[in-house]
């Protein structure tokens, strides 16, 4: 069974000097405002479409994670994921690379297990998955 979730954005202008809202249709959240000079330049109190693909990124990597960890025996205390998008017009426009970074409170995991649950979760996140042209996808994870 599929779910769907949805967003919506609307856009005045042109690209450089127009600007637009997207909401949140599903959840109701939120309707936040969106630039061009927020994406490539300075946020100034708004987001971008790698800001938003960075929250779905760091949420869906987590979830795997949790998952993983449950079904090898282990329940995470704290999983802490950063991740960070970058956005380059040097050459085009393309998002260039994603960090992500993990600090994890597991009791009773060592850390030989838990790199490698950490780098199965990236894998097997469908977020990754839908993000695989990115040229480069990296993980730091650390149990703390």
């Amino acid at each position: 069974m599929a779910v769907t979730r949805s967003a919506s954005t609307v856009w005045t202008g042109d690209l450089v000097s127009g600007a637009g809202e997207t909401t949140f249709e599903t959840s109701k959240i939120g309707t936040f405002p969106v630039t061009w000079r927020a994406r490539a330049e300075a946020a100034e109190g708004k987001t971008s479409p790698e800001e938003l693909i960075a929250a779905a990124h760091a949420t869906c990597y987590s979830m795997a994670l949790s998952n993983m960890l449950k079904e090898s025996g282990h329940t995470a205390d704290k999983l802490a994921t950063t991740a960070e998008v970058d956005f380059d017009t040097s050459d085009g426009a393309r998002i260039s690379e994603i960090r992500l970074t993990l600090e994890a409170t597991v009791p009773g995991l060592e850390d030989a297990e838990f790199q490698k649950l950490a780098q199965a979760a990236k894998e097997g996140c469908p977020v990754s998955a839908a993000l695989a042209a990115v040229p480069s996808i990296t993980l730091d994870a650390r149990l703390a």
